[in-house]
């Protein structure tokens, strides 16, 4: 049996409310200007406390919960979305630098999710979480009674029989329900697939292993919700590329110079390069920018599995954890994802609103699949997929009790 099935309850947009991820921004004033120059955008629904409203009046998270409920119901009675009942949602997003995508909007069992080998379950959770990221999702999700974002999750074995069945499914069904194109030029597409061939779809979708490729906060609050199924897009290995996922600190407790001596100390090999930052290519060489000044640095060889081996294990442990003393989940580290260049992180450092950039390369999707195939738990923040499906185009609305 399928862990996937179509949505029961719809609302897909009309137009003008896509909005990127809400955890997509480093700096999370971007999300006031984007809200203020579109009032339609969901990410004012998503994020209340970063409306221009709410920040004036210096809301909380919490204090701003209501508003993002009416906010919701305004964009529906407004016509901003539109109801459908019992469809499977096939996307598309074309047009980016990324081969083209194709997945499918649908809900997964709850049930299904398992964070640990001996946890049954297909749709394996990887990666460590911020409990606060997770209350605040349950809290949304509690307060709005519907799932604005979906969990991305990969088909691992049954990934091109589902890329070819969504593209057939889109060729069937003419026009686009929306569309919308981000910021990077992608267009993103959505058709709604309803009877037999909605349902088979998701089906489709839902046999087999499915990875959170994007998401584990997102589906360890349907737990703590005790919700019966989540919002997801399930798609392809060919859909997807994984990019680098950088980290800048602040906070030093001295300089960016006197932390890169320390991490030679500890048994890495530390060479200073002329010019700017750039992002490593491969793995085994981790690059930190501070002070003006740009370094490359290789971690010694170590036993392990492959995640101890990983760079982003090595920076989070060795690093932040041995040297500095913090958790991986330290308010001073913020993670930047791959959409932001190697530049714009030198510029955070130069204007003082980061004492150190640390630029890692990709983790490839063979070794992602592979890592969680095996049940492995990847390091926190390790992996930014590209494209992601635009939040706003789907909306579920949760059952009636």
């Amino acid at each position: 049996m399928s862990a996937a099935h179509p949505i029961e309850q719809a609302w897909l947009s009309t137009g003008g409310t896509g909005a990127k991820n809400y955890d997509e921004f480093p700096d999370e004033s971007e999300i006031t200007r984007i809200v203020e120059a579109n009032p339609a955008s969901v990410l004012g629904v998503e994020m209340p406390a970063h409306t221009p409203e709410a920040v004036a009046a210096g809301l909380s998270f919490e204090q701003a919960l209501p508003a993002a409920a009416e906010r919701l119901a305004a964009l529906q009675e407004a016509g901003r979305f539109a109801s459908f009942g019992d469809v499977a949602v096939a996307y598309r997003i074309s047009g980016g630098a990324e081969p083209v995508a194709y997945g499918v909007f649908c809900m997964v069992d709850t049930a299904e999710i398992s964070s640990a080998a001996d946890e049954p379950g297909r749709v394996i959770r990887n990666e460590d979480v911020f409990i606060e990221k997770v209350k605040q999702r349950n809290e949304l999700n509690q307060r709005l009674h519907h799932l604005l974002s979906p969990v991305l999750l990969l088909q691992s074995s049954k990934g091109d029989q589902l890329h070819a069945a969504v593209a057939d499914a889109i060729a069937a069904s003419g026009d686009p329900v929306a569309s919308d194109v981000d910021e990077a030029g992608r267009t993103h597409e959505i058709w709604a697939i309803g009877g037999r061939a909605g349902t088979d779809l998701a089906a489709l979708a839902g046999d087999g292993d499915l990875i959170v490729a994007d998401g584990n906060h997102r589906s360890l609050a349907a737990q703590v919700g005790k919700l019966d199924r989540f919002l997801a897009v399930i798609t392809t290995p060919r859909s997807v590329v994984i990019r680098p996922y950088h980290r800048l600190v602040a906070g030093l407790p001295g300089s960016a110079a006197q932390l890169v001596e320390q991490i030679g100390q500890i048994g890495a090999t530390v060479t200073e390069v002329d010019g700017p930052p750039q992002t490593p290519e491969t793995g085994g060489t981790v690059v930190v920018y501070g002070q003006g000044r740009t370094w490359e640095i290789a971690f010694g060889d170590i036993e392990g599995t492959v995640v101890d081996r990983l760079d982003h294990t090595r920076v989070e442990q060795e690093v932040f954890g041995g040297l500095l003393g913090r958790d991986a989940g330290d308010k001073r580290i913020t993670y930047v994802g791959g959409d932001y260049s190697a530049s714009w992180l030198a510029e955070q450092v130069d204007a003082g609103k980061a004492d150190l950039a640390i630029l890692i390369a990709p983790v490839t999707v063979e070794d992602f699949i592979d890592v969680n195939l095996q049940r492995l738990k990847m390091p926190r923040k390790s992996t930014w997929f590209v494209p992601k499906a635009r939040a706003g185009l789907t909306i579920a609305e949760l059952p009636k009790e």
